[in-house]
């Protein structure tokens, strides 16, 4: 790869400084390209959260915390100028990191810095309010930072996550802390650097690297906290939502997706085809939202499924610059996904391939369309995070609507029609968090509320409902004479 990146030291950013884990210990970084170890990061344990959780409460206490929401803003600005200037370095960083092919990081970088400069922009925009009351009372209702957050992020879309919860966190004047997931944490502790470069006060944000069932479970569990962001499965989303409950905090979890795509025969499928494989194949599968089910109408169902079938054939997974498809984020997420298609009990449509030039020791699967697939079989019902698409054949919109919420998760659904009643009528009787017609996904999404139900998680994210989350309301009742 040209311009190769510079890797951060095996470090944590706590209190505005650079330190080893306290155990001295580290943990190589394996690369998803070639399966070799190419960094190391910082191997922390419980006595890390703390320092970093008292580095923040110090902030909020201090410097961070008497800033005007006017100066947060400015410098959410300026950590997105440097983003910007930086981006294409980042990109490569995070594509060594992640194993996505850089067009998705480089994407993933113009997101990161239109949340930094959303949220920055945002920070004084979101009023309290005045309650009409009795006579000889003034009310007002007011919106206040929660103190310390902690927030847990995942492999997939490292930066774009921490944008969108660490941004809104620090607009609303919390301190942070992150701890990014061990797989692939690089570029996040790049951008610490960049916000020490940008002026942000000493413990406003700390990053502490390390394994999730070590320095996350600290994070979570640490009484110091009053906040916990928490995107991964619904699995260690459950156990953070104990851990939060123990301590008497709040937490917002988004926890993953089984979003159907849903075809109805008046639909566009020359619009439509190319989506559905992008909402599947996109960072390899790798995304909670991704539109892993498409359920088409009987009567165009031999018409498209050879449409996608056509496409699926032609994704070919490997390294180059170019690639539709990187490999997936470790052996084990690829082991994942290869049992689920070596088990799928449905007829395989198409298959993608691997590139000739790609590293044996690479992770990467060609994607694999199957159907007609049983909505009750696990191709159906589980989140497989990989390039695996499910077809299912329907006949009436009842019956769509049946199999589209037919899952324990309601994030994102897709509904492709030309029919404006229909539209509304779908729209409004998906059980989930977002829904898009005749599209799917929206570039990032900075400013559209996020999140979802059921196993899917609770909570907002994105737009400007986030800064809600990151904060608390607080009644102030002014008896006059």
């Amino acid at each position: 790869m040209q311009h190769a990146p510079t890797l951060p030291p095996a470090r944590n950013l706590i209190g505005g400084g650079w330190r080893p884990a306290a155990s001295g210990r580290e943990m190589p970084m394996i690369s998803p390209i070639d399966g070799r170890p190419f960094a190391a990061i910082a191997d922390s344990g419980p006595e890390d959260v703390d320092a970093a959780i008292r580095a923040a409460r110090a902030a909020f206490e201090g410097d961070w915390g008497r800033l005007t929401a006017a100066e947060r803003g400015r410098l959410m600005l300026r950590l997105a100028q440097r983003i910007e200037a930086e981006a294409e370095a980042l990109a490569r960083l995070e594509t060594r990191d992640n194993g996505k092919p850089i067009a998705q990081s480089r994407a993933d970088m113009a997101a990161l810095a239109r949340y930094f400069e959303y949220y920055g922009g945002a920070a004084d925009k979101l009023h309290g309010e005045v309650i009409p009351f009795l006579n000889g009372y003034d009310v007002m209702a007011l919106r206040e930072p929660h103190g310390v957050t902690g927030h847990i992020i995942p492999w997939n879309y490292p930066v774009q996550i921490f944008g969108r919860s660490v941004g809104a966190a620090l607009a609303m004047g919390n301190a942070t802390v992150t701890k990014p997931a061990e797989d692939a944490c690089l570029t996040i502790l790049r951008i610490g650097e960049l916000a020490g470069e940008a002026g942000f006060p000493a413990g406003a944000i700390n990053i502490v690297t390390g394994r999730g069932a070590v320095a996350g479970q600290a994070l979570a569990e640490h009484p110091g906290v009053d906040f916990i962001s928490f995107t991964g499965s619904p699995e260690v989303g459950q156990a953070i939502q104990i851990a939060a409950a123990r301590n008497h905090i709040p937490c917002t979890l988004e926890l993953g997706g089984k979003s159907p795509q849903i075809v109805f025969h008046d639909a566009d499928l020359e619009a439509a085809a190319p989506v559905i494989v992008n909402a599947i194949v996109q960072n390899g599968g790798q995304t909670c939202s991704a539109g892993s089910r498409v359920l088409i109408q009987r009567g165009i169902w031999e018409r498209l499924t050879a449409m996608l079938a056509e496409r699926f054939g032609a994704v070919v997974a490997g390294p180059a610059e170019g690639a539709l498809l990187g490999p997936l984020i470790s052996a084990r997420q690829k082991a994942r996904v290869e049992r689920y298609i070596a088990e799928a009990a449905a007829p395989l449509i198409a298959r993608g391939t691997v590139a000739r030039d790609a590293p044996s020791a690479g992770f990467y699967v060609a994607p694999a369309l199957f159907g007609p697939v049983d909505p009750a079989s696990p191709l159906a019902q589980e989140e497989i995070f990989g390039p695996v698409l499910a077809a299912i054949p329907f006949d009436t919109e009842a019956e769509a609507v049946a199999i589209a919420n037919g899952t324990e998760y309601g994030l994102v659904a897709g509904i492709w029609t030309r029919d404006g009643d229909r539209q509304a009528r779908m729209a409004r009787a998906m059980r989930c968090g977002q829904v898009f017609i005749n599209g799917y996904g929206a570039g990032g999404g900075i400013e559209l509320p996020f999140g979802g139900v059921r196993k899917s998680g609770h909570g907002r994210e994105k737009g400007f409902v986030a800064l809600y989350e990151f904060s608390r309301l607080k009644t102030v009742v002014h008896r006059f004479a």
